[in-house]
């Protein structure tokens, strides 16, 4: 019985002893963070979860950029009212070429003829100071009136005249011609030489907005402009005249030669993006404005960028980082400048040496070791 006892005693004993030998175990060494580098002490566990591999030197593929397709504004008028009205007339269609002077629509409208009613009316009153001025003139030269009177009359003259010369402006700056009875119907007229492509007016149609819409567009589609959204780091990639070629969404077959025409100096606070304005021909007229396209900008040859898994780069706020291996378990956080990304890998247009080795497997435990360091 004395036997059984001291068996499991024995082995109590020998457990106590194997946990006081565990508890004495050494702790892993704790990473440290300095600056932008974190370092993992050998023979750290996180360290073996960490994997590496050199950045290799490619050539920059093209730039591809996302736009849409927009009438080209130096060729396009849109056509507003200057006065409300019923529609009784249009007179072109969509798709119909005009001329400038030609007439788009007529409106019956109480404004104008009010206009041409002021114009009919100062060219009346300015007869009559006409003629009162000659006999005021007349009767002075005989002694019959006083040179107050003539004065006075040549003063009623000059304010018949400006009179006149202000109604009868504002008629023809509508396109109005001198004399034309008053009837309250205003010609809406082509301001230039084009192709009607929209129309906002129906038949009959009363209450025409007179400055809140155009009621016709008027352009030449055989020159388009192609708007674009730019991002940050695509933005120095552009210049002015750099030529580029436009691929249609709906016309996979179709490539269109172009060129950047303005790359804006500032940045939308709101997008975070670059305005920028190619121009294209269209001729053949397979274009269509609000199509949705892609621009192809052509890459420079003579420059080599470095390229790197896309695992390796996380982003932060705004910009991009790696983290780079310095050897004997140090890895410094670099911000760098990225480019397009093909087959998995993203090119890296600045901030990497060459040669240099970047973390592809465990680049956001890292990050997160470095921002618990920099936060204590």
């Amino acid at each position: 019985m004395t036997s059984r006892v001291l068996v499991p005693l024995v082995a109590a004993v020998l457990a106590v002893g194997g946990c006081g030998r565990r508890a004495a175990e050494p702790a892993p060494p704790e990473p440290t963070v300095q600056g932008s580098s974190v370092s993992l002490p050998a023979p750290s566990p996180q360290l073996e979860s960490l994997s590496t591999e050199p950045a290799k030197p490619a050539k920059p593929s093209a730039l591809q950029l996302n736009g849409r397709l927009a009438w080209d504004d130096d060729a396009t008028v849109r056509v507003y009212s200057a006065f409300g009205g019923r529609v009784s007339r249009i007179a072109v269609q969509i798709g119909q070429r005009v001329h400038r002077g030609d007439v788009l629509a007529e409106l019956a409208s109480p404004d104008y003829g009010q206009a041409q009613a002021d114009a009919h009316s100062a060219a009346s009153a300015l007869r009559l100071a006409e003629r009162t001025t000659a006999r005021a003139q007349d009767l002075y030269e005989h002694g019959a009136a006083s040179r107050r009177d003539l004065d006075a009359a040549e003063a009623d003259l000059d304010r018949a005249r400006a009179e006149r010369e202000r109604t009868l402006a504002r008629l023809t700056a509508y396109g109005e011609k001198e004399g034309a009875a008053v009837n309250g119907s205003f010609a809406l007229r082509a301001p230039i030489d084009g192709e009607v492509v929209e129309r906002n007016l129906t038949p009959g149609q009363a209450g025409t907005p007179a400055l809140t819409a155009p009621l016709f567009t008027i352009t030449d589609p055989t020159r388009l402009w192609v708007v674009l959204d730019v991002s940050e780091h695509d933005a120095p990639e552009l210049r002015a005249g750099e030529p580029c070629v436009i691929r249609a969404h709906m016309q996979e077959d179709g490539a269109f030669p172009g060129s950047i025409a303005t790359v804006s100096e500032s940045l939308d606070p709101t997008t975070r993006t670059v305005k920028a304005r190619a121009t294209v021909a269209n001729t053949d007229r397979r274009l269509r404005a609000e199509m949705l396209v892609t621009v192809e900008i052509a890459a420079d040859d003579s420059k080599t960028v470095q390229e790197v898994p896309a695992r390796a780069v996380f982003l932060d706020g705004e910009k991009h980082y790696v983290f780079v291996a310095q050897g004997n378990g140090r890895f410094e956080r670099k911000a760098v400048e990225i480019g397009a990304e093909r087959g998995g890998r993203l090119q890296i247009r600045d901030g990497l040496v060459d040669g240099a080795t970047v973390v592809t497997d465990g680049a956001l435990l890292l990050e997160k070791i470095y921002r618990d360091g920099a936060g204590s």
